[in-house]
């Protein structure tokens, strides 16, 4: 017998269809003849549920990260950890000849590849006179990236791309972007105005779900820098792939070896002292493995290709939509028991005439799953809604994916969420005693009604949580936004791709200084905001170098209006002149900087750094500057960190302009800029942002989790306070006849609207006072990732004031409607029948 025949022949025989089709009339008819009470109970099951669809939707793409990769549980990049006196990170970049050496000295790797990144670049076809687009998506790749990751050829050779140098590989749609007639293949793309290259394959687009996207990769091969056998300078992405069976582990421990046997010699050449005596003073540097499918979520390392994610977002979420579901699902038990004393007379005479228990339980989860089947097809239309918002708010392609897979999951949903919804109404509604039922004497005792305060009291905890983590994220936020960061981030145009106009760009910014609505501007590829040029560096004083003294920092090219242009403030000595020419020898540090060195008097100390290795035989060439001034430190990074050390020298890194203008006329003090532009870069692309823009634009992800967290807050609230209206519809139910004695006896509406409402006052204090440390506690938690960040003690009595006020006019206003209707009913009709 097939298995088929022997599920067929179970069910044809195990199963009274009739009996389960009498289930169903039965709760169609009850809906149809409770529809107020059906529609709440639809309405607050369907949110909850379309949040959940939503929220899991969005896991579910943080999760799959990578996972595209067919070999991507053996794929690893090599992150370093740097600390250089009290300088101290985590890095994803490593030095250029570490690939190699893994393949080389290793057995158990299979392969090796690196990526370099090297920012936007202007480009355009060779053959056709164009101007110029700006494009953001170019990185130096190594030709093994093919056989390490999974890249879909579309058009050329992927065992000979990337091999030649000046060749490039790019994706689909930047293919049909440059070439709309198609045929990409060997044509000819100009960088900057100045390299060629030659298109050798064509690609499909990178998955979403991938944390790297480069449009356009570019033959390492070209690229001297990837040649240099420096250990020392960390610039590229490396990833490897070990051998079937390898232990990722066991490789690791094998990395302090190769420290000492390639790191070591140039540490004593570079820095005069031994590996051993550098690691000894609290130095550090050592090379770790990252899973690549832990990149998106686990990763918070300097120098990747951007920000990503966050394994706690993916936590935060699922408990968010874990308790909305909770919520909806208590609402659904307080509902049903609200409205049992309409059931007890039902279950009565059911009871009376043989039905069993066992029967009547089957009933009433009949009728929640039959609601929960419904209110799962609403929610499906609800979340097709809402996904278009959702996607904007998270920043996500998301959609609903109608599989097998889904459909399965839905049908076990329904049967869960109404199983757990449903149980407790069923047996409470069942346990009722007939002889009491039909005498008028509902049994619902105090602990059903205790149950259910502790079912409201949970909803309003979850809720009064949500309201105050969103609270504290946006008080948060805004310090953000207004902390005094030591520079003027207002009124700033930055204009991108200056190095584009060559040596005209000195003569575009004098232009500029020129116009009466530009007031200064400043030509550097350093600005304090995320995703601009960073350079870090080993310091030490002149001729003083040991393994202490050195101090690992930022070291910034600008000219000599930079400080002006950003308003930065000289705490001692003075700012670069055009009137010293000794200033091109000279440098300015941040006060942090000098407590790094340990400098009482700073101005005139003598500072030492590697400016540059010598091409002939890669030794180290050493510059030496003089201290003029100290510049009051400002935040460059992330308010997530703390102001590290930095110095700035004179220098030319022409990536932007920035310019502090007039904005009384945004629009024609841009337009007269874009003209000036125009004048000196014909053909070139005029691209330009305002600093506090960019500025804003490295928390975009906390304001998107403090976006969607007050949008299922909200949800959250609303369905609350549906389970409040079912209390009170059953607390006012359980008390008609008291009511109905007390108006006889005299008593006006808002005593007993008082009356009927007190014992939900208490409810939510209780809420209050459980669910303030539960939020402070995780919000605190959350806040552990800003060096800089709100005063939680200070500023959690407002948020908690904002909570309690938002939570008691909710639920004031979901009570006094069934309080008024309490009140408000005729006595005679509560007391006819005693």
């Amino acid at each position: 017998m097939h298995a088929r025949d022997f599920i067929a022949i179970f069910f044809l025989n195990h199963i009274d269809w009739t009996m389960w089709k009498n289930y169903l009339t039965t709760a169609f008819r009850n809906l149809l003849k409770q529809r107020v009470y059906a529609l709440i109970n639809i309405l607050g099951l369907s949110v909850g549920i379309a949040c959940c669809l939503l929220i899991v939707l969005f896991v579910v793409d943080e999760l799959s990260f990578d996972k595209f990769h067919e070999k991507a549980d053996r794929i690893y990049r090599i992150g370093a950890h740097l600390t250089i006196g009290e300088m101290d990170g985590n890095v994803a970049v490593v030095s250029a000849p570490m690939a190699k050496t893994m393949v080389n000295d290793f057995p158990e790797v299979e392969n090796a590849m690196r990526f370099r990144t090297r920012g936007s670049y202007l480009i355009k076809r060779k053959d056709l006179d164009t101007e110029n687009v700006k494009e953001n998506g170019l990185v130096f790749s190594d030709p093994e990236i093919f056989d390490i990751f999974t890249v879909k050829f579309l058009a050329g050779d992927k065992n000979t791309a990337l091999k030649e140098p000046n060749t490039l590989v790019l994706t689909k749609s930047k293919a049909e972007k440059f070439f709309p007639e198609g045929n990409a293949l060997n044509q000819i793309l100009t960088l900057d105005n100045r390299w060629d290259y030659k298109i050798v394959g064509v690609i499909e687009d990178w998955p979403v779900n991938s944390h790297f996207r480069q449009d356009y990769l570019m033959a390492m091969e070209g690229l001297d820098e990837s040649k240099q056998p420096i250990w020392l300078s960390h610039n590229f992405q490396t990833y490897i792939l070990l051998k079937e069976g390898a232990d990722p582990k066991a490789l690791e421990a094998k990395f302090p070896d190769m420290m000492e046997k390639y790191v070591g010699p140039q540490v004593k050449a570079f820095m005069n002292v031994s590996i051993e005596d550098f690691l000894k003073t609290g130095n550090r540097l050592e090379y770790f493995l990252q899973p690549l499918t832990d990149i998106h979520l686990k990763s918070h390392l300097e120098a990747d290709f951007g920000p990503n994610s966050d394994i706690v977002y993916v936590w935060i979420f699922s408990a968010i939509a874990i308790i909305i579901l909770l919520i909806a699902s208590i609402n659904f038990m307080n509902l049903s028991t609200a409205r049992s004393a309409n059931r007890a007379k039902e279950v009565g005479v059911r009871k009376v005439l043989g039905s069993v228990r066992k029967n009547l339980i089957s009933q009433f989860l009949t009728e929640s799953i039959l609601i929960t089947a419904i209110s799962f097809l609403v929610a499906i239309l609800l979340a097709e809604a809402f996904l278009p918002a959702f996607n904007q708010l998270s920043g996500k392609e998301l959609h609903m994916p109608y599989t097998l897979w889904m459909v399965a999951g839905l049908l076990i949903g329904v049967l869960v969420v109404g199983g757990i919804s449903g149980i407790y109404p069923a047996f409470f509604l069942s346990s009722f005693q007939p002889v009491h039922v039909l005498k008028g004497k509902l049994s619902a005792g105090s602990g059903s009604t205790t149950l259910r305060s502790v079912l409201v009291v949970v909803q309003f905890i979850a809720s009064i949580v949500l309201i105050i983590s969103t609270v504290l994220i946006y008080q948060q936020m805004n310090f953000v936004q207004n902390k005094k960061l030591g520079f003027d981030k207002e009124q700033v145009l930055v204009i991108d791709d200056t190095y584009s106009l060559r040596d005209k760009i000195h003569a575009f910014k004098e232009e500029l200084m020129q116009r009466p609505d530009v007031k200064s501007a400043t030509i550097s590829s350093f600005l304090p905001v995320e995703n601009t040029d960073r350079n870090n560096t080993v310091f030490w004083p002149e001729g003083k170098q040991t393994d202490d003294n050195q101090v690992l920092m930022q070291r910034w090219s600008v000219d000599f209006d930079y400080l002006p242009t950003l308003d930065m403030k000289i705490a001692d000595g003075r700012g670069f002149s055009r009137e010293f020419s000794t200033d091109s020898m000279a440098m300015i540090l941040n006060q942090t900087a000098v407590k790094h060195f340990g400098f009482e008097n700073p101005i005139g100390q003598r500072i030492s750094v590697f400016d540059d290795f010598n091409p002939n035989n890669n030794e180290p060439m050493i510059g030496t500057y003089t201290v003029i001034g100290v510049v009051e430190d400002f935040n460059f990074e992330s308010l997530r960190q703390n102001v590290s050390a930095l110095c700035l020298t004179i220098g030319h890194s022409p990536g932007f302009i920035s310019a502090r203008i007039n904005t009384s006329d945004l629009k024609a003090t841009i337009s007269g800029i874009e003209s000036t532009w125009k004048e000196f870069g014909p053909g070139q692309p005029f691209n330009y942002s305002f600093l506090d823009d960019r500025f804003s634009q490295m928390y975009q992800a906390e304001q998107r989790m403090g976006s969607i967290m007050t949008g299922f807050t909200l949800l959250a609230i609303f369905v609350a306070c549906l389970g409040l209206f079912a209390l009170a519809a059953f607390m006012a139910e359980q008390r008609t006849r008291e009511i109905g004695i007390r108006k006889v006896l005299g008593a006006d509406i808002s005593h007993i609207v008082v009356l009927l409402s007190r014992n939900f006052l208490w409810l939510i204090a209780i809420s209050f006072v459980i669910s303030l440390p539960i939020a402070i506690t995780a919000m605190n938690y959350w806040l552990q990732d800003y060096a800089n960040h709100i005063d939680l003690l200070r500023v959690a009595p407002q948020a908690a004031l904002i909570a309690a006020g938002i939570t008691i006019f909710i639920a004031f206003i979901s009570v006094s409607a069934q309080s008024l209707k309490a009140a408000l009913a005729n006595p005679v009709d509560s007391l006819r029948n005693e």
